[in-house]
């Protein structure tokens, strides 16, 4: 395999936009034949490790959360080097995926709201941060790889991002959002129906008359198959599903960690969209280099029996 590393100029449009591609990762023949394959898998949650805990409200379902760790397919794109080579060029060599989730939007559905993601405690029912960078970082977040599993228009409710906002964050995540499974699907703010899965973002922000200026977003079109890389303290959303198709949009979003980042150093259970979830079998998947820091749960190297391929 070539080096997929991201050039010099690549790096540096990244770190003032926060954001990179989409770039091309399977066909789309390849991801629809995958993607049928994939269905019937994530039906089954028997080998989920969220599967045995209790029921979970909400439209989001931790059951389907982290897949990567039971699903072969999964498994394997989370370790693509066309993703890997170009995660490392900006972590550097030691690579750890810590967390994968499923954004599926049907037709007729609300548009994700504008958010920022640094330490992701704001969502989980509690002040504990799931992610903890050393003291002497100049900033927090994760890298999100972000696959669009089917095709993704405007119409059917693309990702939407502010450039270079990814430097200032406007959230204030030591507050926590209430989450309301009523409100899903029901949330109108300026002229968009836009929610973010039962919460409102607007109980985290640090100057309650701020708004960001949508007049910089833009528009995330991919096909199917394509990916892209942002930090998850870039300004984001998504368009509503217009409901012109009857077909859904699905991304699949892989999180990337240097090895030197603490996941969950507080936490025994992950609490979020009204359910909670056991980490019991939780653990990061090693996706390039080394650990050198043994502060991080790592899971067993394989995947149904087969082993997980470190990018090279």
């Amino acid at each position: 395999m070539a080096d997929l590393s991201l050039s010099t100029e690549e790096i540096a449009q990244f770190h003032r936009d926060g954001y990179l591609g989409p770039f091309d990762l399977y066909e789309p023949g390849e991801m629809e034949k995958n993607l049928r394959a994939l269905r019937p898998k994530l039906l089954n949650t028997r080998k989920a490790i969220y599967a045995q805990d209790r029921a979970v409200s909400g439209v989001t379902n931790l059951a389907n959360y982290d897949r990567h760790l039971d699903v072969d397919f999964l498994g394997d794109h989370i370790t693509r080097p066309e993703i890997v080579h170009r995660v490392s060029s900006l972590l550097g060599p030691d690579v750890l995926c810590w967390r994968t989730e499923f954004f599926p939007k049907y037709p007729g559905d609300e548009g994700t709201d504008w958010h920022q993601a640094d330490n992701f405690s704001n969502v989980a029912g509690s002040k504990h941060p799931q992610i903890v960078w050393p003291e002497d970082s100049e900033f927090g977040g994760t890298i999100t790889v972000w696959t669009a599993f089917t095709e993704a228009s405007v119409d059917m409710g693309c990702l939407q991002f502010i450039p270079g906002s990814h430097k200032t964050m406007n959230y204030d995540e030591s507050k926590v959002m209430q989450y309301d499974a009523d409100s899903v699907n029901k949330v109108e703010k300026d002229g968009v129906r836009r929610g973010f899965f039962g919460y409102d973002y607007r109980q985290l922000q640090k100057d309650p008359d701020w708004s960001p200026d949508e007049s910089q977003a833009r528009s995330m079109v991919m096909r199917q198959g394509q990916f892209i890389i942002f930090w998850s303290t870039l300004m984001h959303a998504s368009h509503p599903h217009a409901g012109t198709t009857d077909q859904m949009r699905l991304g699949y979003a892989a999180r990337y960690l240097p090895t030197q980042v603490q996941v969950y150093p507080y936490s025994e259970s992950l609490a979020e969209f009204g359910g909670e979830a056991s980490l019991d079998k939780f653990g990061c998947v090693l996706v390039s280099g080394a650990d050198k820091y043994g502060h991080n749960r790592f899971v067993d190297t394989t995947v149904n029996g087969t082993p997980f391929r470190i990018a090279s």
